[in-house]
């Protein structure tokens, strides 16, 4: 069973916890059980419920009080882009979090999207933990020093921005067509498929893309033709 030195992963976020078992039922995974039965701690998920919703409510309150023109729908798009698995494994990658997860020896090779997700699960129920253990207010700050340090970088490059919208706009506007999407090809067993998608406009092949369903391989195929725009 894997020996933990959460004071070093304490001082890291800048938080010392009250509870310990909090922050490591935070960093417990279901996986590990499976392997470590006698674990005395639950798994994760609940927390991770928990600090789904207060990291929802931090980055509203900081993008409704710095962006006080901007619209309801504008506003939703920049959380979504700050909150996705992408953003917050960046974010758990960021504090090393990799390293204190508690995983079975599978999930702990594997280097997919999966990892990535437990990743942006679990720095999620670490907010959870910091919010039953010491508050919003702590919580909201660990939001503010981990998670929305990257929202000038979401706002310079604009990655807020639905990439098939973006497309559809500029290629409407320039060749007054609509990008279509189509599948090229499939691999992979049933519970791990691989997707390629082609973009087209009009008759014409433009890019392709991958991922793990067809909407994430058509975003995929998007990002590609829009760099080729630029």
């Amino acid at each position: 069973m894997k020996e933990l030195n959460i004071g070093k992963f304490e001082e890291k976020i800048g938080v010392n916890f009250k509870n310990k078992d909090l922050l490591l039922e935070a960093l417990t995974h279901r996986s590990y059980l499976n392997e470590n039965t006698k674990w005395r701690l639950p798994h994760n998920e609940r927390l991770e419920f928990l600090g789904d919703a207060v990291l929802e409510l931090a980055v509203t309150r900081k993008l409704f009080s710095e962006f006080p023109e901007e619209p309801e729908g504008w506003l939703t798009v920049l959380r979504s882009s700050l909150v996705n698995y992408q953003n917050m494994a960046r974010s758990a990658n960021d504090i090393g979090l990799a390293s204190f997860v508690l995983l079975s020896r599978g999930e702990k090779a594997d280097s997919s999207k999966a990892h990535e997700v437990i990743l942006a699960n679990a720095i999620e129920a670490v907010i959870g933990a910091i919010y039953l253990d010491s508050g919003f207010e702590l919580a909201e700050k660990f939001v503010n020093d981990f998670v929305l340090v990257r929202l000038p970088e979401i706002l310079k490059t604009r990655s807020y921005k639905d990439p098939k919208s973006e497309l559809q706009e500029i290629i409407q506007e320039k060749l007054k067509v609509t990008p279509t999407y189509r599948v090229l090809q499939e691999s992979g067993p049933a519970h791990d498929r691989v997707f390629e998608v082609g973009v087209f406009f009009g008759d014409d092949f433009v890019a392709q893309g991958q991922g793990s369903s067809k909407q994430e391989a058509e975003t995929d195929a998007a990002k590609t033709a829009l760099k080729n725009q630029k």
